[in-house]
């Protein structure tokens, strides 16, 4: 049986755009609709137009003074100074003409997500242009200017008084939507990253898990770097089930990084494909279990756009809609026509090849840490109850 799943998007979202040469690149979120509609699997009527967020909405995480020099940034009135102290003007985040303007319609795409599934509109709401979890309330950080995640989240909080489990499988540590929430019970952050040893931005120990009232309610799983599919899933089936039973939440909201794949140019995790299939059916689970089904999905990371962000999406999108997992060939009218616009070669198959994939001679190592930090925030959670 379908769900009712609405699909966020606009041609405005395409204007966040940094530089031809940054590897944010809105066009994955382009490449994956029209993947979609290739495999006859969404509907115009199912697509919904973004708004864009009103700077009241902003404000329920970002600072005033940093929301006018995010303004001044996309005016070309901000000076390289004054940027540096918003993180403004930065190699990751560098100033681009009405910035602010391109950043609150990501944020407006997030809140349409929200208001969809909160007001009845679509039990599921998937919005791949948002999911920008690094934005802190007085400054800009890793790609994202206005946090979209920690909004829509405080959005649900002060609109509906839905208790919030937020769940972030982006290979990087969703950090700025944690500290934003580290003192709440009212909402459980949880995010499996590549350990912070390694990758940007440092954080993300399973040690960071609240403070005062919140304490607990920020849940931290680090994952090895090289980390391959089967660990990959170890740790989240184990894991994520407990945690939703732990907190009991009214609405779901996952941000849903796509640069744990092997390919991914800025990350050391080793998956495939595979984790993509598996990650949407146990939140499609939770959504029903916990949340009346209320379940809001974002995009995030993800700087492979043509060979993986696009194939892991669609599994998401379609898990939300309740249709088939396609396997076998991807759509050869979509190969066909973007191969000719691609640097790389485009997959074939919905599928990898893992054989093609180079061995990790850690494997056995890898897998036994992974296991020992599930245990620890198994015997955290358990703790907790």
């Amino acid at each position: 049986m379908k769900d009712r799943a609405v699909f966020v998007y606009s041609d405005r979202l395409l204007a966040y755009k940094f530089h031809d040469h940054h590897p944010f690149n809105q066009k994955r979120v382009f490449l994956t609709l029209d993947l979609l509609k290739h495999c006859g699997a969404i509907g115009e009527e199912q697509i919904v137009p973004p708004r864009m967020a009103t700077e009241e909405e902003l404000r329920l995480v970002h600072d005033q003074t940093y929301i006018e020099a995010v303004r001044k940034a996309g005016e070309g009135r901000l000076s390289e100074e004054e940027g540096e102290s918003f993180g403004l003007g930065t190699e990751d985040t560098p100033m681009f003409p009405n910035m602010h303007e391109a950043a609150s319609w990501i944020v407006g795409g997030t809140l349409t997500a929200a208001d969809a599934v909160m007001g009845g509109a679509g039990i599921h709401a998937f919005h791949p242009g948002g999911g920008l979890h690094h934005g802190f309330p007085g400054k800009a950080s890793g790609f994202c200017i206005y946090n979209d995640c920690a909004i829509a989240i405080k959005y649900v909080r002060e609109k509906y008084g839905a208790k919030v489990l937020y769940v972030d499988t982006d290979a990087h540590h969703g950090d700025g939507v944690q500290w934003t929430f580290y003192d709440d019970p009212n909402v459980c952050t949880v995010s499996f990253h590549e350990t912070g040893r390694y990758l940007f931005p440092g954080t993300g120990s399973v040690y960071e898990r609240g403070v005062g009232k919140g304490y607990g309610y920020s849940i931290n799983i680090p994952l090895d770097a090289f980390t391959e599919d089967e660990s990959w899933l170890y740790a989240y089936r184990k894991v994520i089930m407990e945690i939703a039973d732990f907190f009991r939440p009214d609405v779901l909201i996952t941000q849903n990084g796509a640069d744990a794949h092997y390919f991914d140019p800025l990350t050391h995790l080793h998956a495939s494909t595979a984790i993509y299939r598996e990650i949407p059916k146990l939140a499609h689970e939770i959504a029903h279990r916990y949340c009346g089904g209320r379940w809001i999905a974002l995009g995030g990371g993800g700087y492979d756009i043509w060979r993986v962000v696009p194939r892991a999406w669609s599994f998401l999108w379609l898990e939300m809609a309740g249709l088939p997992s396609p396997a076998g060939p991807l759509p050869k009218g979509w190969v066909e026509k973007w191969q000719k616009h691609a640097p790389v070669p485009l997959p074939a198959q919905w599928d990898d090849d893992r054989s093609a994939f180079p061995v990790i001679p850690r494997k056995k190592e890898i897998e036994e840490k992974n296991r020992q930090t599930v245990e620890r925030i198994l015997s955290m959670i358990g703790r907790q109850k």
